[in-house]
């Protein structure tokens, strides 16, 4: 079974990427202009640029999953990115968003009340 839980670490790939990298170049990618381990068990979401087909790179006990995705029509809606950043940390709602086609940048969260407990 895939084990992602929504507390797992998401980062996106800001710059666009060849969609015809695999396993092992989407793992250069992360090493070396991420920082970061892809062995972590975190999800590494990569997209080409013209933003209608992503892949993203998870890893589990035994191995690397490599999900893609590929739109039949629009683009995803992505984050802004900073200059000199190469990666962006979103969190697992923005992810579904993101796949789902909604732009969370005009979602505006509403403030939610905790019940005090006696």
């Amino acid at each position: 079974m895939i084990g992602i839980s929504p507390s797992t670490p998401i980062y996106l790939y800001s710059s666009p990427t060849d969609m015809r990298k695999s396993f092992d170049g989407l793992c250069g990618l992360v090493i070396n202009f991420m920082g970061k381990r892809p062995e972590n068990g975190n999800l590494f979401v990569f997209v080409n640029r013209q933003r209608n087909r992503m892949k993203i790179l998870f890893w589990d006990r035994h191995g690397f999953w490599l999900f893609y995705k590929r739109l039949e029509s629009g683009r995803f809606q992505l984050p802004a990115a900073q200059n000199g950043i190469s990666d962006i940390s979103i969190s697992y709602e923005q992810l579904l968003m993101i796949i789902e086609g909604i732009d969370f940048s005009s979602i505006k969260r509403k403030k939610r009340f905790r019940k005090k407990v006696a």
